[in-house]
C-alpha cells in the first residue's frame, strides 16, 4: 500500500523552539518537488517525544494541508500509552491522514504478548491503514518476527517499519507473511539489501536533505536494476552514516541549516551538535558537494 521514497520529516522550530509553520511548509514542498512518495511526520526524526498534544496534532494537520492530497500522509501517532495512541490515531484520522506509523512502545518493556495486544486493540479501534514501527534501539524491545507475522493477520495492519538492523529477522518476515504485511526499511543504510530481500522502500531521515538521490535508489531496486542501485547505495553510504554521527535528528537538522532550509534547533534533552562533530560533518557534506 505504501511504498518507494518516504521521508521521515523533521519538524522545525525557530529560535525560540516553537514550531516554525511556514518553514514547515516550504520542507514539504521540497520533498514533493523532488519526488518523495509518502511523507511521515511526527516520527523518531520529527521529534515527537518532546511536542505536546495540541502541537503534535497541530503539526499533522499543518502537514495534511501543505500536501493537499497529493501524495499519502502516514501520521506518527505511536506512544508507549496504549490508550494515547488510539487518541493521537483517531485524531489523525479525523485530520485526513492516509495511515499511521506507529512506534513499538517504549520505556514499558512490554511482553511480546504485551507488544501484540496493544498492536491488536490498535487496529480494532482505528479503521486506517497501520504501520508497525520496530526501532529497538530507541524503545529498548524487539517486535520479534513471530509477533510481526502474528499482527500480519490484521487487515488494516499493512506493513512493518523494519530498524531492528536484522536482516535475518527481515526475509523472516518476508518469507512467512510477505503476502500480508510489507516491509519497509527503517535505516538508510540497510534499505538496499532489505530490498534486494523484498522490502517495499524506505522511511528516511537522509531523504530529508537529498529526497532526488534516495528517490533514484529506492526507484532503481523497485525496478530491479539493482547494479544501478548497489551503485547508489555504495555512493551514498558514508552521507547515511554521517546522519547519525550523533543522536537522530540533530545530525539531518544541522545539515538543513547549513543548507539554509530551517534554524539547526532541538529541543531538550538533545543539544546542538558539538563542534568536533560539526566539523566532521562539515567535512562529509562538502563531498557530497551539498555545501
Amino acid at each position: 500500500m505504501f511504498s518507494g521514497s518516504m521521508v521521515a520529516i523533521v519538524t522545525p522550530f525557530d529560535r525560540q523552539g516553537k514550531f516554525a509553520e511556514e518553514t514547515y511548509r516550504q520542507l514539504i514542498e521540497f520533498q514533493i518537488a523532488n519526488g518523495t512518495d509518502v511523507i511521515v511526520p511526527c516520527g523518531t526524526t520529527g521529534e515527537s517525544a518532546t511536542l505536546d498534544f495540541d502541537e503534535h496534532e497541530y503539526v499533522i494537520k499543518v502537514c495534511i494541508d501543505q500536501i493537499n492530497k497529493r501524495i499519502p500522509v502516514i501520521a506518527g501517532t505511536g506512544a508507549n500509552n496504549t490508550a494515547e495512541a488510539i487518541q493521537l490515531s483517531k485524531n489523525a484520522k479525523a485530520l485526513g491522514a492516509d495511515g499511521l506509523l506507529l512506534v513499538c512502545p517504549y520505556y514499558n518493556k512490554p511482553s511480546q504478548e504485551g507488544i501484540y495486544q496493544h498492536y491488536k486493540r490498535l487496529a480494532e479501534e482505528v479503521a486506517l491503514p497501520q504501520v508497525l514501527y520496530n526501532v529497538p534501539g530507541r524503545t529498548g524491545v524487539n517486535v520479534t518476527a513471530d509477533t510481526t507475522v502474528r499482527l500480519a493477520e490484521f487487515n488494516n495492519i499493512v506493513a512493518i517499519k523494519e530498524a531492528s538492523g536484522d536482516i535475518t529477522q527481515v526475509g523472516q518476515i518476508l518469507a512467512r507473511a510477505g503476502d500480508k504485511i510489507d516491509v519497509i526499511s527503517g535505516d538508510d543504510f540497510l534499505t538496499f539489501p532489505m530490498m534486494a530481500c523484498g522490502a517495499k522502500g524506505v522511511i528516511s531521515v537522509s531523504a530529508n536533505a537529498i529526497p532526488a538521490r534516495v528517490k533514484a535508489m529506492v526507484e532503481a531496486a523497485a525496478n530491479g536494476d539493482y547494479s544501478t542501485a548497489r551503485q547508489q547505495h555504495l555512493e551514498l553510504l558514508e552521507f547515511h552514516t554521517a546522519m547519525f554521527i550523533e543522536s537522530n535528528p540533530v545530525p539531518v537538522k544541522t545539515t538543513l541549516a547549513l543548507m539554509g532550509m530551517l534554524e539547526a534547533k532541538v529541543r531538550l534533552p538533545l543539544v546542538n551538535m558539538s563542534d568536533a562533530t560539526l566539523e566532521k560533518l562539515k567535512t562529509v557534506l562538502k563531498k557530497y558537494q551539498i555545501i
